[in-house]
């Protein structure tokens, strides 16, 4: 829980763990965007903000329906790790850290953004909390690999994730699903969907979900909290179409998950990680509710324009023990608020012609509130406080396009920029322990970035492509620590370079991409601790280049009643030359001659070590920049944090059809992540290594008529995984569930 940003990270302790698969939709022919059109070998992606075949798409993505969600047991963004390539999420709580080919968000707080971004209903979403909303009556998921942002509203320098849910269907009639479970941890769920026909021009839909689950902890020591689960949430779509020209779409999401608290230990604890000890208040609660207005209209030539307007407010409140043990006494709790309001427009030509493109303007006000007496570090509590109040407003404004032009033959030469405005404000106070610190402080930047690709369709089964694309991250302000207001930290710039090569087999009944990339990443955002007080974290800049580059391959096939889905990513990283002091060392206390003892150790309190350039420390202390200490260590040639080496995932099912017209079908999934770093130093003996994850998933459908019961079992073998460390607390990833869960389709 690094005191950085305006936001501690204690309130972002591990994701959700909701359970098992329950995110079961609609068959497809019910789906009112359905990822593949009527000749099912071809996918459709919509992340171009128009509707095109991702196998002749220049874009490295995962498209999954929200039937391949529930076989594949995918119920929230934490389980999209196990099912795509170069993926991994690190459950820190009610926030999460995505990162796609080892870029995303590897230090958790409000002034960090995220490098990728999700997008709800084509809105970009809480960046990085609020993220344990459920997948429940869903159309499609895409994952999107490298640098995004010239045609679309928020820059991601990693890459995006859509998720977007049915729609309602003008003349569809009443049909809809509804869907109940249970499960041992005494798990109950339901949730469902109904398609309300209005007139000839209107249509409705409603759909929710709702779960309940006792805690996967035995937790000894004199505490309160996590006694489980207790979620719901809501969907009201409405669809107007008053013309051929005229489409209005207007979502609304409420969302209240009562997730009970995010218990840890020690990382160095050699006992169970579900058996812990605990002597403080555990509680997580979120409730947020997301508003999206999307309007089309379609000029005669075909030419769309596009208003995507959108409302988001959430509430979380947070409570835990720090030290993670039932004899420690570090506390922490938050109540802060989250409010987003964005507008994005676009024009979109027609698909006919040599010549495409969209163009777009972007604008999003995003703010935390933190309030009053609600966000305290007690060391012990009641004795020792630290505390923080105020708020951090954050805005974004772009400008974007990109252009295709077809050469024919098969060429294609395809271009885009985007011009992005960021700032960001401090206006908090702060208690530290006593004394008082105000900040008002402000910053921004600004940046160019842009994306050339060539494509070739070879012919009718083999696409081709190469692009270089570059993607922006801003900067943010550091929290007031002991002297001053600190300096902010610079932008991160990704630079990718990128070949693709995406083919079709067997009459298209598979499906293949392949890509090498190699990511110049300058400015990576990192923070330096204070080994005085380990709570605390500076966040500065890497200043030499990382490098990241790997391969990856994607297989689809259908063989009619045998299926197989499978992904391997290969990646390599290496931080560039940058000296830090682990903060977990002591703080020297050595007499540096002609200056006194204890400067060596203001020297680490802020984070200064010496470099080819001098100290990377605030300018106010540049003139200790000839001292040097003994614990500064040189982290250049390590791994990127959360970056695995491979990543590696395979499903496959087989439909048995009966004499009686009954199919039954056995699916199968396993994922791999393999080992990673969760800090820079890379001390093992600390706990800083995340071993791999090994997670089956299997299940067992018997589909007669319009019914469907199925047992289901995630991770089947009980594998006892970390899926985060953070602060020197380790988080568990969940154990095996299983269930039965029985739907019907009307």
């Amino acid at each position: 829980m690094k005191i950085n940003a305006a936001w501690l990270s204690a309130s972002v302790l591990t994701l959700a763990w909701c359970g098992g698969a329950y995110a079961q939709t609609p068959p497809e022919e019910q789906q009112a965007a359905p990822a593949k059109d009527a000749d099912d070998n071809v996918v459709v992606i919509t992340a171009e903000r128009r509707e095109t075949n991702l196998q002749t798409t220049p874009i490295a993505a995962s498209v999954m329906t929200g039937e391949d969600l529930e076989n594949r047991g995918i119920t929230s963004v934490d389980q999209l790790q196990f099912a795509t390539p170069a993926a991994v999420v690190n459950n820190f709580g009610q926030g999460i850290d995505f990162n796609i080919r080892g870029i995303g968000k590897a230090e958790h707080n409000t002034q960090t953004t995220t490098g990728v971004i999700t997008y709800r209903d084509g809105v970009a979403t809480f960046p990085g909390y609020f993220t344990a909303e459920p997948y429940y009556d869903i159309a499609r998921v895409e994952v999107l690999r490298g640098p995004q942002g010239t045609f679309v509203g928020q820059n991601a320098t990693g890459g995006a994730v859509f998720v977007t849910s049915n729609n309602p269907i003008i003349d569809g009639g009443y049909h809809g699903y509804v869907q109940g479970q249970i499960g041992n941890f005494q798990t109950l769920g339901a949730q469902g969907a109904l398609n309300l026909p209005i007139n000839d021009t209107m249509a409705a839909r409603v759909a929710f979900n709702a779960d309940m689950r006792e805690s996967f902890y035995d937790i000894s020591g004199p505490y309160s909290g996590d006694d489980g689960i207790k979620t719901f949430s809501g969907r009201f779509s409405y669809l107007w179409e008053p013309s051929d020209d005229l489409q209005v779409l207007f979502k609304i999401d409420g969302n209240y998950l009562d997730l009970s608290g995010y218990p840890s230990d020690p990382v160095t604890s050699t006992s169970d990680m579900f058996e812990i000890g605990a002597n403080a208040d555990i509680m997580a609660r979120d409730k947020f509710v997301r508003s999206v207005l999307n309007v089309n209209y379609e000029l005669g030539d075909g030419t769309v324009l596009r208003s995507i307007s959108a409302y988001q407010k959430g509430n979380t409140q947070y409570r835990a023990d720090l030290d993670g043990t039932s004899t420690g006494n570090s506390t922490f709790r938050d109540n802060v608020d989250e409010t987003i309001y964005s507008q994005e427009f676009n024009i979109i030509s027609p698909d006919t012609g040599p010549f495409t493109y969209v163009v777009g303007a972007y604008y999003q006000h995003d703010e935390y509130d933190f309030l009053p007496g609600e966000f305290v570090i007690g060391v012990p509590p009641g004795v020792v406080e630290y505390t923080l109040e105020g708020t951090n407003p954050k805005e974004t404004t772009a400008l974007f396009g990109q252009a295709t032009y077809d050469f024919g033959n098969g060429f294609e030469v395809q271009g885009g920029l985007r011009y992005t405005d960021a700032k960001t404000s401090n206006d908090i106070s702060v208690n530290q322990f006593g004394l008082p610190l105000v900040q008002q402080q402000s910053a921004k930047w600004s940046d160019l970035s842009g994306k050339l690709a060539v494509n070739w369709t070879v012919d009718d089964h083999n696409f081709l492509y190469a692009f270089a694309a570059r993607g922006f991250r801003p900067g943010g302000l550091n929290v007031p620590v002991g002297l001053g207001p600190p300096a902010p930290f610079d932008e991160e710039i990704v630079k990718n370079y990128e070949i693709g090569w995406k083919a079709g087999w067997m009459d298209g009944q598979v499906r293949t991409q392949m890509d090498v990339y190699y990511n110049d990443y300058e400015n990576f955002q990192v923070i330096v601790g204070y080994p005085l007080f380990p709570t605390f974290g500076f966040e500065l800049n890497v200043p030499n280049a990382t490098k990241i580059y790997g391969a990856e391959l994607q297989l689809e096939a259908d063989f009619d009643d045998l299926t197989i889905d499978a992904g391997l990513g290969i990646m390599t990283s290496e931080l560039g030359e940058f000296y830090a002091s682990d903060p977990r060392n002591p703080a020297p206390t050595a007499t540096i001659p002609g200056v006194g003892t204890g400067v060596a150790g203001l020297i680490n309190f802020f984070g200064g070590c010496q470099t080819d350039t001098g100290l990377t420390i605030p300018p106010a202390f540049a003139a200790l920049a000839p001292l040097v200490t003994p614990y500064c260590v040189n982290l250049g040639g390590r791994d990127q944090t959360y970056a695995p080496d491979l990543t590696f995932n395979v499903g496959a099912q087989y439909e048995f059809t009966l004499a009686s017209g009954d199919v039954i079908t056995p699916r199968i999934n396993y994922g791999h992540v393999s080992e990673q770093w969760a800090t820079l130093f890379q001390n093992e003996a600390r706990g800083d290594r995340i071993e791999q994850r090994d997670v089956f998933n299997a299940q067992l459908a018997w589909r007669s008529g319009d019914i469907v019961t199925t047992l289901w079992a995630s991770n089947a073998t009980d594998q006892r995984y970390v899926g985060a460390i953070n602060s020197g607390l380790r988080f568990a990833g969940p154990p095996r569930q299983f269930g039965l869960r029985v739907l019907k389709i009307f």
